[in-house]
């Protein structure tokens, strides 16, 4: 601090001296008038600058929101691209249920999303794929994240393939982020910040976290301090509002459990650059709810 406080100090006055040497030349008779004026505007600019060093460097910054394409699960990729253009979305998740690995996808359906979202302007930031059990889908899960132009894949997987995906992204230059889920009655992996991170023990910074808000809601646990502690392994968000505990059914957010305002808070705090991908799960038309879960996560981004 002191050495840019120093630096200010040193420069201003030298910019002041500039000033009055160029205005001196031009008219002699009114050296003490620009003086004087030299003088306040230096009084001013080191205020400024002092005020300046205060803030921090990315105090301004805008959370990056998009969408998981998930929402759009009902209607056809061309509908959805209609929608996205409209909610002007540049960049998404593509966590649509065709494209998960189990259900065994065809590079030809990769290769006709890729033309169509570059076609709009659309980013596919990040691919989800499920669960990853073998190295044949780990194959798979690269293969498909590059024809789509993703940088991340958001999946889950245990035990040793955990280190080879590791290895295997750390090659690709990928990253893979470990994901949370809550099922009725049924017991994940990944249902705690502390599964994930138990997860994320020994494993290098390629491998971290897609935190799904809502699912930790669901499990009853804090999405604020699920966040916080995952923050620094995480690679990105699943912006998702729930009704209640040990529950499934998505609301529009703002009016659940899941904390959204102070979740976006907390991401403010960390500076998180990472895509913020806005989800909503929900039979039938969804397009008037997507409208305004994006108005309301953009207000708070």
């Amino acid at each position: 601090m002191g050495d840019g406080v120093g630096k200010c100090r040193t420069d201003i006055p030298s910019a002041a001296r500039k000033l009055k040497r160029r205005k001196s030349k031009t008219a002699r008779g009114s050296l003490i008038w620009e003086d004087a004026i030299t003088r306040r505007s230096f009084v001013k600019t080191v205020a400024g600058g002092l005020a300046a060093t205060a803030l921090p460097v990315r105090a301004a910054a805008k959370l990056n929101v998009g969408i998981g394409t998930y929402s759009y699960h009902n209607l056809s990729m061309d509908e959805m691209i209609v929608q996205l253009n409209a909610l002007r979305v540049g960049e998404i998740e593509m966590s649509r249920g065709e494209f998960m690995l189990m259900n065994h996808p065809t590079e030809e359906l990769f290769r006709s999303a890729r033309t169509k979202l570059d076609r709009a302007g659309i980013r596919c930031v990040s691919y989800y794929t499920a669960t990853i059990k073998e190295d044949q889908d780990l194959e798979n899960a690269v293969r498909f994240a590059r024809l789509l132009g993703s940088s991340n894949v958001t999946g889950d997987a245990t035990g040793s393939i955990l280190n080879r995906i590791d290895r295997r992204f750390t090659q690709e230059e990928l990253t893979f982020g470990i994901h949370n889920h809550y099922f009725k009655g049924e017991k994940f992996a990944y249902e705690s910040p502390g599964d994930v991170l138990s997860a994320l023990a020994g494993l290098s910074k390629t491998v971290g976290a897609t935190a799904d808000v809502g699912h930790f809601a669901s499990c009853g646990h804090d999405p604020v301090d699920a966040v916080r502690k995952l923050g620094p392994r995480l690679i990105l968000v699943h912006l998702k509002d729930i009704q209640a505990v040990d529950g499934e059914v998505n609301v529009l957010l703002g009016t659940g459990i899941s904390k959204i305002s102070a979740v976006m808070q907390e991401l403010h705090r960390q500076n998180f650059a990472g895509l913020v991908a806005v989800e909503y799960e929900k039979e039938g038309d969804v397009n008037d709810d997507m409208r305004q879960d994006m108005e309301f996560a953009r207000r708070l981004a």
